[in-house]
């Protein structure tokens, strides 16, 4: 499929960038925008993908949704829009490897809600994170105040969305927003860092691992353990888990096969 809005690189084997263009716009997310990513979420296939990148062009990672779509929206148009956003995060958050969000300027609205559906941000000194949608009469839309607690806590979450506040990058750090961050130029050499070392382990082990923590959201303990120990004896019927230990008892480098 040929995008209008979005750019696709694979400079690392396995590895995919995928850049949101529209930097005259801030990359804010309209209908196009938002049926390009789902479309490109669709159609990897994660028997050779191990990681995705999702960053932005320009100023922006995303500035947040297109106000100039939504300002005319009607109620149930409104609903279909928020649906839309709400199904293409929660496919990415549920793709079975791990999605790191490069945040390299402003992540506000829906561009916040982006980040956080992605596994692990990495963000720019220059980077600017909020959920300002009270300004404008509405709510977080596409999941927003239902990721936002889970990685803040509430009161900090419920502070940011009343008040519409943007942070810089330091207290997004300092909030558990974000992972690290870095100096802008570095950005994507600290990208590829962790890359490298998410690429020198089993893809399954990962993918489970993801999977248990992404479900055990809502679980309670006692369901959490037995999801978790499902997917742990999953591993031993992998040959990657033959594999990792025979390396380790051999104390030679694994060699992984993703099977």
């Amino acid at each position: 499929m040929d995008y209008r809005f979005l750019k696709c690189s694979c400079e690392r084997k396995g590895v995919v960038v995928l850049t949101i263009s529209s930097p005259a716009t801030l990359n804010a997310l309209n209908s196009t925008i938002l049926e390009e990513l789902e479309a490109f979420v669709d159609a990897l296939d994660p028997a050779v993908t191990r990681v995705l990148v999702i960053t932005g062009e320009g100023k922006a990672f995303v500035a947040g949704a297109d106000i100039s779509e939504m300002a005319h929206l009607s109620e149930s148009e409104g609903l279909a829009f928020g649906k839309r956003g709400a199904r293409v995060f929660k496919k990415i958050e549920d793709l079975p490897f791990p999605v790191i969000a490069a945040v390299n300027g402003f992540a506000l609205g829906g561009g916040c809600e982006l980040a956080m559906a992605c596994d692990i941000r990495i963000a720019s000194a220059k980077a600017r994170f909020g959920q300002p949608e009270v300004g404008l009469g509405i709510i977080p839309g596409f999941s927003g105040t239902y990721r936002l607690p889970k990685l803040v806590g509430q009161g900090i979450a419920k502070e940011l969305i009343y008040t519409g506040k943007m942070i810089g990058a330091d207290e997004a750090l300092r909030i558990g927003l974000v992972n690290s961050v870095v100096v802008p130029e570095e950005l994507m050499n600290a990208v590829d860092a962790l890359i490298t070392q998410i690429l020198k382990n089993a893809p399954i082990a990962v993918g489970y691992a993801k999977t248990c923590i992404n479900e055990n959201y809502d679980l309670d303990i006692d369901e959490s353990l037995a999801l978790e120990n499902q997917y742990f004896a999953k591993c031993f019927a992998t040959t990657d888990q033959k594999e990792g230990m025979d390396a380790f008892l051999n104390k030679r480098p694994a060699v992984f096969i993703n099977e």
